[in-house]
């Protein structure tokens, strides 16, 4: 069962960087959409960054543009996801989760919201002021 597990949370202050970490079981991500997601406290979950990684074409939220970074390892068996967070603002503050999808796939790029895919536990990043 495919169940992505999150790491790399934690605390900062505004304008400072943290590194989010995804790991799949298997290495069968050679052609999938693997994605970023955040639920802040009283609102919906939304999409952050999203990866296809049979091209490595990325997508990203409009909010997070030029300040995160979705990645896999070169040296690795695609089964895992980074995500790269600069210039941190107190509105990043969320859980942030991984997601899976292969059917989020659509001419080249993975959209959210992976609706049909699988889910980790999320992990917490809070930026303060």
């Amino acid at each position: 069962q495919v169940q992505p597990v999150e790491s790399g949370g934690g605390s900062v202050q505004a304008g400072g960087s943290l590194r989010l970490s995804c790991l799949l079981r298997g290495n069968d991500y050679a052609s999938t959409c693997l994605g970023w997601f955040r639920q802040a406290p009283g609102k919906e979950r939304e999409g952050v960054a999203t990866i296809y990684t049979g091209e490595g074409t990325t997508w990203y939220a409009s909010s997070v543009l030029g300040r995160f970074t979705i990645s896999q390892p070169r040296d690795n068996h695609r089964n895992e996801v980074l995500l790269q967070m600069n210039s941190l603002k107190p509105e990043d503050t969320a859980t942030y989760y991984c997601a899976i999808d292969r059917g989020a796939y659509s001419a080249g790029y993975c959209y959210p919201p992976f609706d049909s895919g699988y889910w980790g536990q999320g992990t917490q990043v809070t930026v303060s002021s």
